[in-house]
Order: C-alpha cells, then structure tokens, then sequence
C-alpha cells in the first residue's frame, strides 16, 4: 500500500487515479466526512448512491459507482457499502464488507489507479490495522494507494 500525502479529491481531478473509493453506509446519505466532500465534488457519485435501495442489507460488500469525465480521461467514483448504518455506538464499519468489496472493486477496475482515505478507520469506528491488510490483500498486485491529508496520522500507526 503506497500513502500519500495530499487531497483525495484535488488528486483525483488532477489525473493522479483512475478510481478513487470512499465507504458508504446503506441508506443513501453522505452527509459527513469524506463522503460529504466527494457527493459535493462529484454528484453524479452521490446521484448513484441514491438510485440504489435505501437501507437494504444487501448492499454491504457491494458498491455503487459513477463516471466522471474531466478533460482527457475518465475518471470513476465507486461508493464502497463498507457500514450499514451512518450512526450509533461502537464501530459502524463491517470488516467482511470492506474486504469484500475491495475484492470486487480489484476485479471491476483490475488495471486502474486506485486512491481511498482511511475507509472505515474515521468516522465509522474501525481499527486501521485490522482494515489495511483486508484492503491489501484485495488489491494486491494493483497500483492503489491511501491518500491521507498533510498532517494527517494513521490511526494504529503506518500500514
């Protein structure tokens, strides 16, 4: 896993990745953290997030996604149902869901550049050294990286 340091968003208009993947809960809202930025910089992203089931279950370990075209190239913005809910105590994210559906983000976009942020290790609760290796291991052989903002540290220490 490469880390690098900057905006996840900034990197990705300026052609740094071909895919960039944030979590998502599974009622259709990205009203905080990074999903809040990427549905305001990309709405075609938040756009695929409501056209699928509002709450459903099912959706863990799945992903939604959407096709953004800058000048030149495409980019595409998947919606990764990492955690069922968006609040409540304890840990929301579901490490059987992050690992699988970065095993199917692998097969989906299998020679693309892949970005992400700490998916599940903010605000959803989870223990970054127990997602790291699920992300991994998914995407092993895969050019992908954790784009962390300057300053930035990761939670249980570096990958």
């Amino acid at each position: 896993m490469q880390i690098i340091e900057g905006d996840l968003i900034a990197l990705a208009k300026a052609g740094r990745f071909d895919v960039i993947a944030h979590g998502c809960n599974c009622f259709c809202t990205m009203g905080a953290g990074i999903a809040r930025a990427i549905a305001a910089a990309f709405p075609q992203a938040y756009e695929a997030d409501r056209a699928t089931e509002m709450g459903s279950r099912d959706k863990l370990g799945r992903f939604s996604a959407a096709a953004i075209d800058p000048p030149d190239r495409e980019l595409t913005v998947v919606n990764a149902y990492t955690q069922y809910d968006f609040s409540g105590p304890g840990r929301l994210v579901d490490y059987d869901a992050v690992a699988t559906v970065f095993a199917r983000i692998a097969t989906a976009f299998p020679t693309a550049r892949i970005g992400y942020p700490l998916i599940g290790a903010g605000l959803a609760g989870g223990d970054w050294s127990r997602i790291a290796p699920l992300i991994d291991t998914a995407l092993a052989g895969r050019d992908h990286a954790l784009v962390i903002l300057p300053g930035t540290s990761i939670p249980g220490g570096s990958t």
